[in-house]
């Protein structure tokens, strides 16, 4: 499969017909690889998403691009911030594929269209703390019963048009390169480079209304309910919840959308 858009964005640029996973695969060749490397899979035999869970869907149906950031001069304490650049870098590219609909940023990286979720990232550190390997899964040509879940969409079901597989990574990718690289010449600072006023203006897990409550499953399976109030400067969710007057800052965990009381 040829990607020639695609291709040009990339520092280098690697189409394989099947892996087990494209994270895995760029995460044990890291050492060689440059700055904004991109791997595509036709499929993944063994695709996850966040905890480990198994991601699967028919070869040519999905778009499976794992791309290797290896940002210079920028510390790794600023690395938490990568998954949620992608994240709005792949509701950007939702978003103008199907202008009309929808189209939201779940905190931290998954991407719905109304509470459907059509994309998810994983992304995962480098060993030498050089940089992180950031991993999508973007839903494209899936029917209904195609789906890994039952609450999911794909952009044929969202009515988009163009659904050639290199131009809905060619459109990704200039997102990610956009977003990556004011962030990278901030020195990784969210708010200097404006990532963090855009993820909170993309971000419909925060409540903007006083309507909109979320569940926290933490890690341990702590449970907090309550309402997501803001996103602090390292990228954490900040939760106010309904038991107590402090609020909590969640660095990981799920976050289900309690919606619209």
């Amino acid at each position: 499969m040829d990607f020639p858009k695609s291709s040009r964005i990339a520092a280098h640029f690697e189409f394989v017909a099947e892996t087990g996973s494209t994270n895995a695969d760029l995460i044990a060749n890291t050492a060689n690889t440059d700055d904004f490397s991109v791997l595509v899979a036709g499929f993944q035999s063994a695709g996850r998403g966040r905890a480990g869970r198994d991601w699967l869907a028919p070869a040519g149906s999905s778009l499976f691009v794992s791309v290797l950031l290896k940002p210079a001069g920028v510390a790794a304490t600023n690395f938490s911030w990568l998954p949620l650049l992608a994240g709005l870098a792949m509701t950007k590219t939702v978003a103008a594929l199907i202008p009309d609909a929808p189209v939201g940023l779940k905190w931290p990286n998954d991407v719905l269209v109304g509470e459907k979720k059509i994309s998810g990232v994983l992304s995962e550190l480098i060993g030498d703390l050089s940089g992180v390997v950031i991993g999508a899964g973007l839903n494209v040509r899936q029917d209904k019963a195609e789906l890994p879940i039952e609450n999911a969409t794909s952009l044929k079901l969202e009515g988009a048009q163009a659904l050639e597989l290199d131009d809905v990574l060619a459109i990704y990718l200039e997102n990610l390169r956009g977003l990556y690289e004011p962030w990278v010449a901030a020195g990784g600072s969210a708010v200097a480079s404006g990532l963090r006023n855009q993820v909170i203006d993309a971000c419909v897990t925060l409540d903007r209304a006083g309507t909109n409550r979320v569940r926290a499953i933490l890690p341990g399976d702590e449970e907090l309910v309550g309402a997501a109030v803001g996103i602090d400067d390292t990228g954490r969710l900040i939760l106010q919840p309904d038991a107590q007057k402090d609020v909590v800052a969640v660095a990981a965990g799920d976050i289900v959308h309690l919606r619209h009381n």
